[in-house]
């Protein structure tokens, strides 16, 4: 059976639909917000880490941070298939040689991706549209390691997707939002929204249509990574 890695980094934030990508997989979670141990390496499978509101740059304060690191990193070296969002895309970004650092504003709520040039050959976002709405939830933004192709931008957020050589991959929108993940989120984020001036109304509203969607673009996406295992 095909066998995947996925470090959770907070309760709230789940697998979402890539959950059901991988329904046909052996799916190990380690939850490092109850003090799960990140693994020293991977002899096979693929790894996945998801979001998190801690930044790659509080590693002195979240020790697993550099544990995550330094796994990305063997991972990429390794050939396995790798798969980072949000947070995980910042750590595998820093990892493979990017920088991470505060975004001048916060990019919560439903945004249009556009999809850039090298996308268009590439293994999970060929065939995609040309642009599409996504849920985002971000404070924090990378730049592009040595050797990665962009594949994606919003207007806050220049790079919003990267791939790393035939089989990993950095994304920083929340691909995987399904309506559970979407209000566990609005739900634990309420003082965060407030601060940054994003209004929890439309978000819902804009849900309805936004999610079924994002669901569809997802499971393809995720279908063909899980291929990759």
């Amino acid at each position: 059976m095909k066998r995947v890695l996925l470090i959770q980094h907070e309760p709230f934030e789940g697998a979402g639909t890539l959950r059901d990508a991988l329904s046909g997989c052996d799916v190990r979670v380690v939850r490092t917000f109850a003090g799960d141990p990140v693994p020293d390496g991977l002899a096979d499978g693929g790894l996945v880490v998801l979001g998190g509101a801690m930044g790659v740059y509080e590693a002195d304060r979240y020790s697993h941070l550099s544990d995550e690191m330094r796994l990305l990193k063997a991972a990429v070296r390794d050939g396995l298939p790798v798969l980072g969002i949000c947070l995980g895309s910042q750590l595998l970004a820093a990892a493979l040689g990017g920088s991470v650092a505060k975004a001048p504003r916060k990019e919560i709520g439903w945004f249009e991706v556009a999809r850039l040039p090298a996308a268009r050959e590439d293994p999970l976002f060929a065939g995609a549209p040309p642009s599409f709405d996504a849920f985002h939830w971000h404070g924090d933004a990378f730049t592009l390691p040595p050797g990665a192709l962009p594949l994606a931008a919003s207007s806050l957020t220049p790079l919003q997707a990267f791939r790393m050589g035939p089989r990993a991959w950095g994304v920083q929108f929340h691909l995987e939002t399904d309506a559970q993940v979407l209000a566990a989120m609005l739900d634990s984020g309420a003082e965060e929204m407030r601060e940054a001036g994003a209004d929890p109304a439309p978000i819902r509203a804009s849900a309805a249509a936004g999610l079924p969607r994002l669901r569809e673009l997802a499971l393809r996406i995720f279908g063909r990574w899980a291929e990759l295992l």
